[in-house]
């Protein structure tokens, strides 16, 4: 991007929490939040080794926990009452705002993992009352027990509710997995209370594309967009470019935007039928007597109407219980004037509306009350793009009915992964572009005469290396994206990424399509086997033979099998393990090494040896020789331990992330080195890794341990391999 100031430095996403500056370690807060690779462990899981939730859930009854939930839409319980003696529009709420959470620029967030039962979620002024529907939903929960996961729940519900009120399924799959603690790794912004206003978190608000990344909701505590405006003040034009903006970082184009928006807002209400400041305090902060709840509502008298959440008061629909086209009518058959709802938040309420176009109240049919549309509602009527998509909406409803089962379905299942790792009987037999489709690659070809033509090759050890590291690093584990199997590194727009150095990658290629085509193996299988080869040569340089572990079966991908667009948010900006960053960024190299480490699922200790021995294979981006502490490139040795930790060096900085090795006697530069070398002798965690690897007795575990890290990366994308 341009720079009025050519010293100053590019921002970038944070990504993960990858400092320590908001827990106990405040006394440092320039520490490293090393706890982002080592969270979800088994010691927090009640579950044990032995249990598989992705073959428990398969031995389910289907059709008995969706009778469950369709049974349960109507059955209000006087602790909370529902709106209309229906609790669809609550469900469908909360599985919105667990699946909401995603943003596309590192996958994170989502309904994947229960997370929406702990905080930050659980509290999050958007989700007020949705511990309430989680709650109704615990005795079918309690009923199921590990047949069914919390996550896989709170999007079933979600999608029943749309079925009990007359909208067909697209289709669901279960294999949704729980976490059980709060993530450490989403970075959710940097404000410091909920609801700050918009402008922290853009260059410009007024250009909605400068919201910082990786953030797509507009406000701490949001899930999208303010629903009374840009910072609160009404103005739909502004709102619409803001929706636009928000929903293009979770994936979703001006269609599926405007079929999401409508079709969420065909059913349920709004709550703000009351003072909000009388409310109690959220669950995190609750006493126990409240048993967990918040939100407490001292007024509100068992009557669903009194309910106050976002503050807005009304239902959108003449029938907020019935999937129709009525919202189409509302909105675009009258006019609509700004009031305030009993809360004090502003909404749209309709001019000279029909007495029988009002929707009844929520706990007394005989009383009629106007509808109501937010600022996001009233940008699909005044944007021109979300009007136009609208009136082919309001021409064809069979097409809006097809086109919002088809979003709510991406959304809900946008972080499960590809379509080989669904689950249950409502799978659609449509394989999706979005799902990132990948076909089956050949088993029939002898891995060992494609590694002796790999090896007869004119391709360097580091060649081979990198490319097979570039076509893997891809993967994250924050929505099972990316990954080596496809061989879309080959692709637009992967082909063409400065990390990938397209120069020499086209070179490498070249080499890999003949072999691919004289064997049979896919060129996927190729590029791995590459890899092997070159990591199998230098252990037996250093005088170890080992053997790098490989599954055949990977598949080609083609262009019309990739979502181009979509891929564009998993170019690394930055790549520790080959020494490079794109630019000079806000956040610290070391930052982003282990933002880049947590989405590949690596640990620290398997970090910091793939670290160390990439530096020996001559990987570094552009042929660097910073980090490269040997005289023996090629050989896997761990020689970057050995000297980084020796006291016989001194370091001084010589600019902007590149440091001298200097003899502490003769002042004589030996090597040069960047930051996210270095750390690996100064942060005290990664030291203590580091001198593992550095000891005499440790250089054949030090090679032992390389190899299998490489092929947990190598391999993390292969679910067709998974049940």
């Amino acid at each position: 991007m341009a720079q009025n100031n050519p010293g100053a430095k590019c921002p970038v996403m944070h990504g993960a929490n990858s400092t320590a500056s908001r827990n106990v370690m405040d006394w440092w807060p320039e520490g490293l939040n090393l706890d982002i690779l080592h969270q979800h462990d088994q010691k927090t899981n009640p579950m044990g080794d032995d249990f598989n939730y992705r073959e428990e859930v398969k031995t389910l009854d289907f059709d008995g926990i969706k009778k469950d939930l369709h049974d349960l839409m109507t059955q209000s319980q006087e602790w909370w009452p529902a709106d209309w003696g229906h609790y669809g529009g609550l469900m469908i709420r909360m599985s919105w705002h667990a699946a909401g959470t995603y943003r596309l620029a590192d996958g994170r967030g989502g309904a994947s993992s229960g997370n929406q039962r702990f905080a930050p979620l659980s509290s999050w002024p958007d989700n007020v009352s949705l511990d309430k529907a989680r709650r109704l939903l615990w005795p079918i929960k309690k009923k199921y027990g590990n047949k069914i996961s919390w996550a896989d729940l709170l999007v079933l519900a979600g999608t029943v509710a749309y079925e009990s009120m007359g909208l067909p399924s697209y289709g669901f799959s279960f294999g949704r997995e729980d976490i059980w603690h709060p993530e450490k790794d989403v970075y959710w912004g940097s404000e410091k209370e909920w609801l700050a206003p918009s402008d922290e978190r853009y260059e410009d608000i007024s250009k909605p594309d400068s919201m910082e990344n990786p953030l797509a909701a507009v406000q701490m505590g949001l899930i999208y967009v303010n629903p009374e405006g840009v910072n609160g003040q009404p103005d739909p034009l502004k709102t619409g470019e803001q929706v636009r903006e928000t929903f293009a970082r979770m994936a979703m184009n001006d269609e599926e935007t405007a079929a999401l928006t409508a079709g969420g807002h065909t059913v349920g209400k709004c709550h703000g039928n009351g003072d909000a400041s009388v409310l109690g305090v959220d669950p995190e902060a609750a006493d126990l007597e409240h048993q967990g709840l918040g939100w407490d509502n001292p007024n509100m008298n068992g009557l669903a109407s009194r309910a106050v959440s976002s503050g807005i008061e009304g239902a959108w629909t003449t029938n907020p219980t019935q999937f129709d086209m009525g919202y189409f009518k509302l909105l675009f058959g009258y006019e609509w004037e700004l009031k305030k709802s009993p809360a004090g938040a502003w909404q749209w309420e309709p001019i000279d509306i029909k007495e029988e176009d009002k929707p009844v109240d929520a706990s007394d049919p005989s009383v009629r009350h106007n509808p109501i549309m937010t600022d996001a509602d009233m940008a699909m009527k005044m944007d021109p793009k979300y009007r136009a998509i609208c009136e082919k909406f309001m021409a064809d409803p069979e097409y809006f009915r097809d086109t919002f089962a088809r979003a709510w379905f991406k959304l809900t299942h946008r972080d499960l992964g590809p379509k080989s790792r669904y689950i249950g009987p409502d799978v659609p037999a449509e394989e999706l572009i979005w799902q990132d489709p990948v076909p089956a690659g050949n088993l029939d070809y002898s891995e060992e005469v494609v590694k002796q033509q790999l090896a007869a090759s004119d391709l360097s050890i580091g060649e081979m290396v990198s490319t097979a590291w570039d076509s893997a690093r891809t993967f994250r584990g924050s929505d099972l994206r990316g990954g080596a199997n496809g061989a879309r590194i080959r692709l637009a727009p992967q082909n063409r990424w400065e990390g990938n150095e397209p120069d020499r990658l086209s070179k490498v290629l070249k080499v890999y399509e003949q072999i691919s085509a004289d064997t049979g193996a896919s060129i996927a299988d190729v590029i791995v086997l590459g890899g092997s080869v070159g990591i199998e040569r230098a252990a037996k340089a250093a005088g170890y033979t080992v053997r790098v572990p490989f599954l055949k079966g990977r598949g080609d991908a083609t262009d019309e099998m990739t979502d181009a667009e979509s891929f564009e948010p998993l170019e690394p900006v930055a790549d520790a393990f080959r020494n490079w960053l794109k630019k000079d960024y806000a956040v610290k190299p070391e930052e982003l090494m282990l933002d880049r480490a947590q989405l590949m699922g690596l640990t620290a200790p398997e970090m910091t040896v793939l670290i160390g021995g990439m530096r020996m294979l001559g990987t570094n981006h552009g042929d660097s020789g910073a980090g490269v502490l040997t005289d023996r490139v090629g050989v896997l040795s761990n020689d970057f331990f050995v000297h980084l930790t020796d006291m016989a060096y001194t370091w001084k900085s010589v600019g902007s992330n590149l440091y001298e090795i200097r003899d502490r006697k003769t002042g004589e530069v030996k090597w040069t080195a960047t930051r996210v070398d270095l750390v690996f002798g100064s942060n005290s965690i990664l030291r203590s890794y580091a001198e593992v690897y550095a000891q005499d007795d440790n250089q054949q575990k030090f090679v032992n341990d390389f190899v299998r890290a490489w092929a947990k990366v190598m391999n993390a994308d292969r679910f067709d391999l998974q049940g």
